[in-house]
């Protein structure tokens, strides 16, 4: 079984982000900040995976300097290294991009890329898709339960397992290069050494400037009502009286024609009612005598 590169990637966000009255912005409290629950079980599938595999792990985010206390609890946990990537991470486009160029200029891409499901900062999930469409990978998404497979002709794959509605469990086959996302509480985080947490705190980060174009921005114009596309449509022909015959039906057969009743009581006024619906066919059933 040979060696390969699993990717823990992280998002440094705090849960606790407060928006500004005037500004509308959701700045980050440093000491607040950190891995997401779902984000610290995907350091710890990467580090099982890496353990198994008999490979390296690598921890990596985009953010700023404040994310590289995150970097170091991975290191400290059991990372072997750890990327930070200086680039734009707006919408979850923008963070995959910037994490495909951090990884690329870092060197030989992760065979696998762990990440959690989705930020508790309004996260949608959708980096790790965007991410695998990049990379031309495999992805899957949402996952409960994530393991080495067992090795066929075609390589050494990935068993995963994926919770759907109504209490049911999907099995995966994930083939490599593949990027999965995990759910938080599928596994316990390691608790790190004191050892690592000191060799953490003098370790290396590198740090790679990511130069991507941001994605093209949609324009939008004043709102206004919607006015659908005309349609072709034949009149009817004649005057104002046929016209609204022709569109209502009134004349087309079979037809009823109107008639008035004059019940003596509301029973008889029921009777008749009832009579009118078994006439047009609904099954009603007859009033015992």
């Amino acid at each position: 079984m040979s060696a390969v590169l699993v990717a823990a990637a992280l998002r440094w966000t705090d849960p606790r982000a407060s928006a500004h009255p005037l500004t509308g912005t959701a700045p980050s409290a440093p000491y607040a900040a950190g891995a997401s629950p779902a984000d610290r079980c995907a350091l710890e599938h990467a580090l099982r995976l890496a353990e198994r595999l008999g490979g390296r792990c690598l921890a990596v985010t985009v953010g700023a300097v404040g994310a590289e206390e995150m970097l170091r609890e991975a290191l400290a946990a059991g990372a072997d290294e750890a990327l930070r990537v200086d680039g734009p991470d707006g919408d979850e486009s923008a963070t995959a991009r910037s994490l495909l160029a951090g990884l690329t200029a870092r060197g030989p891409l992760p065979e696998v890329v762990v990440c959690g499901d989705r930020s508790p900062d309004r996260g949608t999930g959708a980096t790790p898709a965007h991410l695998a469409g990049l990379l031309g990978a495999a992805q899957a998404l949402g996952l409960t339960e994530l393991a080495v497979g067992t090795e066929s002709a075609a390589g050494v794959g990935l068993r995963a397992v994926r919770r759907l509605d109504g209490g049911r469990a999907e099995e995966l086959r994930v083939p490599l290069p593949a990027v999965c996302s995990v759910q938080p509480g599928t596994v316990r985080p390691r608790r790190a050494p004191l050892t690592g947490v000191l060799a953490a705190r003098r370790a290396e980060i590198t740090v790679v400037r990511a130069d991507v174009r941001e994605a093209a921005t949609v324009r939008a114009g004043r709102p206004r009502p919607h006015r659908p596309r005309p349609r072709a449509l034949t009149a009817p022909e004649g005057g104002t009286r046929q016209r609204l015959l022709a569109l209502t039906g009134a004349l087309v057969p079979p037809r009823t024609p109107p008639r008035v009743v004059t019940p003596a009581s509301p029973e008889e006024a029921a009777e008749l009612l009832l009579a009118e619906l078994r006439r047009h066919g609904v099954d009603i059933p007859a009033r015992p005598a």
